[in-house]
């Protein structure tokens, strides 16, 4: 993070504007909208740029910058072509400990003026810490389409029953559930629509029975458990449904192939729980994770059981869950995209293709008892691709399991470490060759084996090139 993001409160204050052009007159407009008390040094200044300046109860001054006019300033804003006047108000504002922003001079800021989409009292701003505006600028574009006006009514609304709520739901948990049920219930479908008044008696009936005791929504004071597949690594294969439960839960539960950048999409002020797994090196076993995931939701929480891939795919979801059925604690199952669809798309890979595979079966890789038992007779079609997971130790096995027992020695194969994320790689080979291609590749997990006729598709139909870190 190259800048703290704040909000500033201008209203009455003085900002010092250094410059009167056009882009001085732009940087004004929000100035003066937010309330700012505007002084404008420059030697030309626009006819829009005195009004402003009027308006706000500032002052002009046509003539050259001085280092008096900073006294009392709260902040300070340099728009001027001359690299020396930049130079000068940069270092005196520092000096002084003055935020101070030179337009198209990042290195001569303290402060970053971002794109604004303003929905007040509801604000969002974007920068690119003046590296690219032009990509903020397209970015708050996208979000004005996203976020209509009446988000700014909705919050006014809010605003206004604050400390209503605050008085009469003392716990802060509980307080966090009452507004995320008026977000994303009724009361936030009628304000969006322009009904404000209802929306505004609705959310007041809402509270009044609260108050009466006469509310009995379990979803106040319930826990829950919400068990989410986090994909294969790339955040940007995560479903809505999974952002919105990731960003309303109290405490996540997550394993080591949750990627970071999955885990950043978490609530930033949610605990955080590691229950991950390695090959016989279990941080939590797995019965102890049952049990918590009910101990948790039992207390009240909201607690988000976040896995690699999918829950249900080789992720144990469905042993999880049972024990919280049968404690009448209530879940919700969010499916992930699986590492094999994940991975092999980012490779190139069909699973299935016409001219080469008709079927695809998964597969563990991963052995209990030291000795791989596997169904061999059933994956020994030609016409079939199996996908093996956690299958890296036992690759060699694998590998002489299916020529041993009649699969031809040149069946391409593949093996992809962390698939779709920046360290992806993808080792091709056949059958009988790849546990020696990787032999010197220091490979760790996580990976995953293809084997089969699509394997030969992978140079020509691979699109991904992980971005250089």
């Amino acid at each position: 993070m190259d800048f703290m993001p704040f909000f500033f409160d201008l209203k009455n204050r003085k900002v010092l504007m250094v410059g009167g052009g056009a882009i001085a007159t732009r940087k004004a407009r929000l100035l003066a909208k937010a309330g700012a008390r505007l002084t404008v040094v420059s030697p030309y200044i626009t006819d829009e740029l005195h009004k402003l300046c009027e308006q706000s109860g500032g002052t002009t001054q046509s003539r050259k910058y001085q280092s008096d006019d900073l006294n009392d300033c709260m902040m300070v804003i340099c728009a001027t072509d001359d690299s020396a006047v930049n130079q000068q108000v940069s270092q005196e504002a520092q000096a002084k400990n003055l935020p101070v922003n030179v337009v198209d001079s990042p290195d001569l800021c303290s402060i970053i003026t971002p794109a604004i989409v303003d929905r007040s009292p509801l604000m969002i701003a974007i920068t690119s810490g003046g590296d690219a505006p032009v990509l903020a600028r397209q970015m708050r574009a996208k979000l004005e389409v996203l976020f209509p006006s009446s988000y700014g009514a909705l919050a006014k609304l809010a605003s206004g029953f604050r400390d209503r709520v605050k008085h009469s739901i003392r716990s802060g948990d509980t307080r966090l559930r009452f507004w995320q049920n008026v977000f994303n219930g009724s009361v936030a479908e009628k304000a969006f629509a322009g009904h404000i008044d209802e929306a505004k008696s609705d959310l007041d009936s809402y509270l009044s029975r609260i108050e009466a005791g006469e509310e009995s929504d379990k979803s106040l004071t319930e826990g829950e458990v919400y068990l989410v597949g986090g994909g294969p690594g790339d955040p940007d294969l995560l479903t809505f449904k999974a952002l919105r439960l990731m960003q309303q839960a109290d405490v996540v539960l997550h394993d080591r192939l949750v990627s970071e950048p999955v885990l950043n999409m978490v609530r930033r002020d949610a605990e955080r729980i590691y229950v991950g797994k390695r090959r016989d090196d279990h941080a939590v076993p797995q019965q102890n994770i049952n049990q918590l995931l009910v101990e948790l939701a039992k207390e009240g929480k909201r607690v988000l059981r976040l896995k690699g891939g999918d829950p249900f795919i080789f992720g144990r979801g469905g042993e999880e869950i049972e024990l919280l059925a049968e404690h009448n604690v209530s879940f919700q199952v969010v499916p992930g995209i699986t590492a094999a669809s994940g991975c092999s798309t980012y490779s190139g890979i069909p699973l299935t293709h016409r001219d080469y595979a008709q079927s695809v079966r998964f597969i563990t890789g991963h052995s209990k008892s030291g000795e791989l038992e596997l169904p061999w007779d059933s994956l020994l079609d030609d016409s079939q691709t199996l996908v093996f997971y956690m299958g890296l130790v036992n690759l060699t096995g694998i590998c002489n399991g299916l020529i041993e027992r009649g699969r031809d020695k040149n069946t391409p194969a593949a093996l992809i470490e962390k698939g779709t994320t920046p360290d992806q790689r993808v080792i091709s080979g056949t059958i009988s060759d790849l546990p020696e291609l990787i032999a010197d590749k220091d490979v760790h997990a996580p990976t995953l084996l293809i084997v089969g006729g699509v394997v030969n598709l992978q140079h020509q139909l691979n699109w991904y090139q992980a971005p250089k870190r």
